[in-house]
């Protein structure tokens, strides 16, 4: 009874490696290679699939995936002879199975060697300073030389970054005292520029002021003189008028006597202010004769005889 128990226990036994040898579950995004007795047979995509046992075997498993390969630092030689420590990251994704398994023993391994050699070579073409400045340059040549050596391999290489470029403590500090000189340059610049920029505006200024000023006095001056033209413009109408109207008052009855009447009121006006605005007075001679000095002025006023009249 007990020998009969061992061995269903061992058929089951068998069943069971059996069944666990014959169906396999490859994941999303993952490839097998499957090998029947020491040869490549056939490669089993994301599913269910079923083995022969003890004959087909999974020989590799790759992730169909892009990987991110960390490409360790190592020290470059620059074109000036100096010593810098440059990582990086190398980005690649598997595009023939196969050939990743049987086109070289070592994938991962292979392809970061040959990163770092690349870049090596491409530091080595360049100065220090310029190694800062072609980033871009450096990454496009290594992804360029990789991809075409690791063609045979079924692989691709997508992406490669420079992570960090560290020069010498030495060189660092040369090239921070630099830096800093240049940006002290460049503010002592921008501030005599600006200074110079604001001199010029306050001096642009300070001309448009005067122009303006300038400009305003001139039509202040045009205004007065135009005023002072027109004032003496009506002034000199004014008296005209009056002359006129004096003219012609003397021609009407009882005009002359009226002149006679308003001279000597203002003869006796105006020596009467020059009485009081002077304390020396100096009399005239014929003051008494008032009468003939009214008479001489009324003859300036009388029409003179017309020459076509005839004397008999």
């Amino acid at each position: 009874m007990e020998l009969g128990v061992v061995i269903s226990l061992a058929f089951v036994a068998v069943i069971v490696v059996a069944v666990w040898k014959t169906a396999t579950i490859v994941p999303q995004k993952n490839v097998y290679l499957v090998e029947r007795l020491g040869k490549y047979s056939r490669t089993l995509d994301a599913g269910l699939h079923i083995m022969i046992p003890f004959i087909d075997k999974i020989a590799y498993r790759h992730s169909m995936k892009e990987i991110a390969l960390d490409v360790a630092s190592q020290t470059c030689i620059t074109k000036d002879n100096i010593a810098v420590e440059v990582d990086g990251i190398l980005y690649l994704q598997i595009i023939d199975p196969v050939r990743a398994s049987y086109g070289i023993d070592n994938l991962l391994f292979a392809a970061s060697q040959l990163a770092q050699t690349t870049m090596r070579s491409e530091i080595g073409k360049l100065e220090l300073d310029r190694t800062f400045e072609e980033r871009l340059a450096i990454n496009a040549a290594i992804i360029s030389a990789v991809d075409k050596a690791s063609d045979p391999w079924g692989v691709k290489i997508t992406r490669y970054e420079i992570k960090n470029i560290t020069p010498p403590k030495s060189v660092s500090d040369a090239l921070e005292k630099q830096m800093r000189a240049e940006r002290e340059k460049r503010a002592a610049i921008a501030q005599s520029e600006g200074e110079m920029q604001a001199r010029i505006n306050i001096a642009e200024g300070e001309k448009q002021e005067a122009i303006k000023k300038s400009e305003g006095e001139k039509l202040k001056r045009i205004n007065e003189a135009e005023g002072k033209a027109k004032e003496i413009e009506l002034v000199a109408k004014a008296t005209a008028d009056g002359i006129s109207m004096i003219a012609q008052t003397t021609l009407m009855p009882g005009g002359a006597e009226a002149v006679n009447l308003r001279i000597a009121e203002q003869y006796i006006k105006e020596f009467g202010k020059l009485a009081k605005e002077n304390n020396t007075l100096i009399i005239p001679s014929n003051l008494s004769d008032i009468a003939g000095m009214v008479a001489a002025a009324s003859a300036f006023l009388k029409p003179s005889p017309s020459k076509d009249r005839t004397v008999t």
